[in-house]
């Protein structure tokens, strides 16, 4: 998914064409920065995109994973202004010290309706961590990489239309 950052002042960034390898390295130093400043039993991803790093997390950590799912989109189209939680906090983290992962985070919308659903369920602590943050707005516990430009993930280059691997129309311009 790629997300168009909010104005500001300043040269505009190229965007940044993550591959499967740069994503790797970003989850792992993502991980690492967990590992020293918290200590997850449960680690929920936010569906769809944050599902991929907090599963990687989750794994290196070695720690359960769940997922929720909040989004703006349906079907891959935006049909909402704001996100919404579309499946709930998983009940798992009841009691528990908890990290919320995203891919990305800009407004904090997204993350801030993870967290209220999280502690809803009143967990023992809950913090948050996401692979990309803007440098400004809102900022996570953890970030791997603070950028301005727009991302182009590894897993949303391509996408299959009909029969065949086609680039992202989202992409096609650029």
């Amino acid at each position: 998914m790629m997300e168009s950052s909010q104005p500001h002042a300043g040269p505009v960034e190229e965007p940044l064409d993550v591959s499967w390898e740069m994503f790797g390295e970003l989850s792992r130093a993502l991980a690492l920065k967990v590992a020293a400043g918290f200590d997850p039993e449960v680690i929920v991803g936010i569906a769809r995109a944050g599902a991929i790093p907090g599963a990687i997390v989750a794994c290196i950590l070695r720690r359960d994973f769940f997922s929720m799912s909040i989004s703006r989109r349906e079907a891959g189209q935006v049909v909402r202004a704001r996100p919404a939680i579309l499946s709930a906090a998983p009940p798992q983290v009841r009691g528990k010290r908890v990290l919320i992962v995203d891919e990305i985070t800009t407004s904090g919308e997204t993350l801030r309706l993870a967290l209220a659903a999280v502690r809803d369920l009143v967990p023992k602590e809950v913090k948050t961590a996401t692979s990309f943050a803007r440098s400004r707005g809102y900022r996570p516990d953890f970030v791997a990489l603070v950028t301005d430009a727009d991302v182009v993930y590894p897993w949303d280059r391509k996408v299959f239309e009909g029969d065949e691997w086609v680039v992202n129309p989202r992409y096609r311009e650029g």
